[in-house]
This record gives structure tokens, sequence and C-alpha cells, in this order.
């Protein structure tokens, strides 16, 4: 299953004017780089956030909102939100400034 265009048109109105944020193609979908760090990315029609370890059970707890698995192997401190969370743009901004911020937050590489 190829990844959401539509997902990735509204990402990029919305974040592709953060000073240091990078777009690239990666597992079959797209992510966004802030800092050389991942940030958020696009897989199929989801969402794909790195909220980091201490926010990770909290962002778990929200509605629509699963661990990040797609190879077996759950990442601690990464969710993967489902389109339900973002339908509108006010519901997926603060989905990407959570993954901006914490990204943000990292060394340089």
């Amino acid at each position: 299953m190829a990844y959401d265009t539509d997902l990735e048109a509204r990402i990029d109105l919305l974040s592709l004017n953060w000073p240091g944020l990078a777009k690239k193609a990666m597992f079959g979908g797209k992510g966004y780089l802030m800092r050389e760090h991942m940030a958020f990315g696009i897989w199929r029609d989801r969402l794909i956030v790195r909220c980091g370890p201490e926010a990770y059970a909290e962002c778990l707890g929200q509605t629509h909102v699963r661990e990040f698995d797609i190879t077996g192997k759950p990442m601690t401190g990464w969710v993967m939100v489902l389109p339900e969370a973002f339908e509108t743009d006010a519901a997926l901004l603060p989905w990407l400034e959570r993954g901006r911020d914490f990204s943000a937050s990292l060394p340089p590489k």
C-alpha cells in the first residue's frame, strides 16, 4: 500500500516552513526530520510521531493512537496515530508540533 499523499500535502502546508525541518522518502512513506532527527512521518494512511519516552504513555492513552510497530518490534517513544485522530488540520498540528519539539530537543547529529 502506498502512503497517503493527501496527508503529505497537509503536513507540508503546516510544517515545511519550520526552520530546520526537512522531508525525505523513508520506510515506503515520507519522513520529516528536525535537524536530522526523525520527528514525524507518514506510513500508509497513518501518522508516525516521535514523542519521546517521557510522553509515550500519555500519547498511547489517547484515542486512535497505537504503538509504532511495523516490524514486529514496537519502538518506545514513537506512536502511530490513526487517521481518525487528525481529520482536521487543527487536530493534526499538535501532533506535528509534538514530534518537532521532541526532535529539536535532541543533540545535533
